[in-house]
């Protein structure tokens, strides 16, 4: 039994001392890994830890109407090196030539032999990332991988070399804040911001290679290749674009204001062809900084009166003829006193020309007397609800704000007894300037209202993946009779009204003034302004619509017509001059058809073109004078060249008589600007001839 029993206890302490010892080799191994040997087998653990990560997709560009690059990523490499990969017989055949190329070419700030030491020193500490150069592009990046040593490819000569994207815009400022961005530390903003999607692609994955904590590509190609983001093409035109800003920005300039906006809009479509944004940095320098045009909500002023109207006009309650007493300039609303922006002691007169002088008693008065008790306020309300006053445009832009416009019936709107008189003449409202525009683009088209859109089409390797078409959003804000009603008073307002000074004279515009007083309910506060403008051109057949306003002007004038409707007018004739379709065929009235016995007499032009005209014709004339120009007279059944004298050396030239070419190519030799008035010949010129020529602006008649 005790035997047994020993040889049981044997056995136990046996199997014990097995596990024991067992345990100690284990602890003894697992200490010399972690402790003896830990470095070695950590950094062979580093060297052999892969993983697939994300690899940047090429983002879209944005482009404008013409296929100009308004924003682009180009490609841009940072190169570094493993200096571990290479054999010890490739790096010393090649390090020496290696480093005369990077100091030659790449790098200068080591001499070839300060690179030298530096490949070499790094080799040693087994340096598996060196830097050699960030932000090389693809022409160097090229050179660089024929290198010496880098010629070998990745694993054998140790090049490595990540791509990375930025974002480029080559016209600079112009439609800055419209383009945005989109960064990890800010909100996205504008159309990178609003088709961040379509523009970033898809990802690809690439096999990276963790070396302390660092992740090298294991190869130069993605192992999974990103799918390339879409292009956008937007319906800015450049030319009008460029226009804009530089109206826009010398008005912000010259009148010392806080910034302003510019907003140009075809009216039959609701593209936008321009949109320039200004502010003032910190340092008081010019830039686009914010989208005002549809990131700012602003009391409209004056430019809100023709809602007033047409609201006036579509409940029947007046006749533009109609007469109203304008008080003098200023009439209590209970306790407020409101008054015009001039004094004239002004009693009776019409709705019309109280509109085209943009009284504020007037306006407010008819609002008053119509919609002030509490059972007609919501007419009001339904009135702007029906010109769509009251929702976003949904231009895609990130950041539109929504309009704010008083409810009578919604109890937290503050109601009082002067909102209707204050809201009648753009106070105690809210709008963005596109909203402003795109409610006088509907009245300009004849009442239908078509949605703002600055994206024409996605589009991915030349072909169109989604096209963005004009979009009717109401067939009609008002009916046709307040239409042309208003109309007629906004072509008054530039005829006759308070932009009568705007007026061109190669064609009619129509449009309204307004000029808001900023922080008027608060005390103790310096009064400023906004200053705008609204309108559309030509008045007869509109082609584009535009809004311009000049925020807080400070000097050389703080109201929308001398401040904002120069703007406008700047914009809408230089849009004139690039825009042939705006301009009438001098072809559409019928040629006057000559008699059969009548000669042409009296022409000017240049002679050799009289002379191959005749030939052609068969025509007999006499005479030859040895000038550029002539001039023909009809003598019985002949015809006789004659000499025409023009001018001296540094006189204005006499172009009375000649067609528009000849007098062009004349005046314009002699350094001046022209203006043209009319169609047919030159009949009249403002300057006349021997006067001296110093680069006048010259203006032509032609009947």
């Amino acid at each position: 039994m005790i035997n047994v029993k020993n040889e049981v206890l044997i056995r136990v302490y046996t199997v014990l001392l097995g596990v024991v010892f067992l345990a100690a080799v284990i602890f003894f191994a697992a200490f010399k890994i972690n402790v003896t040997d830990g470095e070695q087998w950590r950094k062979k653990g580093d060297e052999l830890y892969m993983k697939y990560r994300d690899v940047e997709a090429q983002r879209g560009n944005i482009l404008a109407e013409d296929g100009s690059l308004l924003a682009t990523s180009l490609p841009f490499f940072e190169i570094r090196m493993d200096l571990v990969t290479s054999t010890d017989e490739d790096f010393e055949a090649n390090v020496d030539s290696l480093a005369y190329c990077i100091a030659t070419y790449v790098d200068d700030r080591f001499t070839v032999g300060g690179w030298w030491n530096e490949l070499n020193s790094k080799r040693a500490d087994g340096q598996r990332y060196l830097l050699i150069r960030k932000n090389v592009d693809f022409e160097l990046m090229q050179r660089i991988k024929k290198f010496p040593l880098f010629n070998l490819g990745r694993h054998r000569g140790g090049l490595i070399v990540e791509q990375h994207a930025e974002r480029k815009r080559p016209y600079g400022l112009l439609a800055h804040r419209t383009i945005g961005y989109v960064r990890e530390t800010a909100k996205p903003v504008g159309l990178e911001g609003y088709f961040d999607k379509q523009l970033a692609g898809t990802q690809g994955k690439q096999l990276m290679q963790r070396v302390k904590n660092i992740y090298i590509p294991v190869n130069d190609l993605s192992e999974i290749q990103p799918k390339n983001g879409s292009d956008l093409q937007t319906t800015i035109d450049i030319n009008l674009q460029d226009v804009t800003q530089d109206a826009l920005f010398k008005a912000v300039n010259h009148h010392n204001a806080a910034g302003g906006t510019a907003i140009v809009m075809e009216v039959k479509t609701g593209a936008i062809r321009a949109i320039a944004n200004l502010g003032r940095t910190e340092d008081g320098k010019i830039w686009e900084r914010y989208n005002h045009a549809i990131g700012s909500l602003i009391e409209p002023g004056s430019t809100f009166k023709l809602a007033t109207m047409m609201s006036l006009l579509e409940d029947q309650v007046i006749e533009l003829g109609d007469s109203i007493d304008l008080e003098g300039g200023k009439m209590m609303f209970y306790k407020e006193e409101m008054k015009d922006a001039f004094y004239h002691n002004m009693r009776s007169t019409s709705i019309r020309n109280a509109f085209e002088m943009s009284s504020n008693v007037g306006i407010a008065k008819l609002a008053q007397t119509f919609y002030g008790p509490k059972n007609r306020a919501k007419r009001f309300y339904s009135r702007l609800q029906d010109m769509n006053l009251d929702i976003p445009t949904g231009i895609e832009i990130q950041g539109e704000l929504h309009p704010r416009i008083k409810n009578p019936e919604n109890k937290n709107n503050n109601w009082s007894g002067v909102t209707i008189p204050w809201m009648s003449i753009g106070y105690e409202v809210l709008l963005t300037p596109l909203q402003i525009l795109n409610f006088y683009n509907s009245v300009a088209n004849d009442g239908q209202m078509m949605k703002p859109y600055v994206v024409a089409s996605l589009q991915s390797n030349g072909s169109i993946v989604q096209e963005f078409k004009p979009k009717v959003v109401k067939k009609a804000i008002a009916s046709p009779h307040t239409i042309k009603a208003a109309q007629s008073l906004l072509e008054g307002v530039v005829e006759r009204g308070t932009a009568k000074a705007l007026q061109s004279e190669r064609f009619r515009f129509a449009g309204k003034t307004g000029t808001a007083q900023v922080d008027y309910a608060k005390e103790n506060v310096q009064t400023t302004y906004n200053a705008s403008f609204v309108g559309y051109f030509p008045a007869e057949a509109p082609k584009y619509s535009c809004i311009v306003v000049v925020i807080e002007p400070k000097d050389n004038g703080i109201y929308g017509g001398e401040v904002a409707g120069p703007v406008f007018k700047e914009i809408a004739e230089k849009c004139y001059s690039l825009k042939m379709e705006l301009h009438p065929s001098l072809n559409e009235a019928p040629p006057i058809a000559l008699e059969n016995y009548e000669l042409p007499t009296k022409e000017v032009g240049a002679r050799e073109d009289f002379i191959s005209i005749y030939n052609h014709l068969d025509l007999p004339y006499y005479n030859n004078p040895d000038t550029e120009w002539t001039y023909s007279q009809a003598m019985n059944d002949s015809i006789s060249l004659l000499t025409r004298v023009i001018t001296e050396k540094n006189e204005i030239p006499n172009v009375k008589g000649m067609g528009l070419r000849d007098a062009l190519y004349i005046l314009e030799n002699k350094g001046l600007d022209v203006i043209v008035i009319g169609n047919g010949k030159v009949s009249a010129q403002s300057i006349n001839p021997g006067t001296r020529a110093k680069g006048q602006t010259i203006k032509l008649k032609l009947s």
